[in-house]
């Protein structure tokens, strides 16, 4: 009696587990849309991309910058280190903010 007792939980559970699963995923793509949808309707607003490129990049005395993205930590992201060995400016992975020696120009 036990065993099928707990065969019928793990089938309700699992069946609720992925209705469940279904609508958080139905919901989660109808916000991502909609997002997106209003940065495409209007086009005299820049995207987050090119305000990020209109920043000229940044010039270090060093051969290493670590980028934490903002100087209060809480609207920053995971500090990144990043080397700048070569004449072009490198980029951070997170916030797209550019670095250069400042020698090289």
């Amino acid at each position: 009696m036990a065993s099928s007792i707990l065969k019928n939980l793990v089938k309700f559970s699992s069946s609720t587990a992925t209705t469940t699963a279904t609508r958080s995923f139905s919901l989660v793509t109808t916000q991502i849309s909609n997002h997106t949808a209003k940065w495409m309707q209007d086009t005299s607003k820049k995207s987050p991309m090119e305000l990020i490129n209109e920043v000229p990049p940044i010039k270090v005395e060093g051969r290493i910058v670590a980028c934490e993205g903002d100087t209060d930590p809480a609207l920053g992201h995971p500090i990144e280190y990043i080397c700048l060995d070569l004449a072009k400016p490198a980029v951070c992975k997170y916030c797209g903010l550019r670095y250069v020696q400042d020698h090289h120009h």
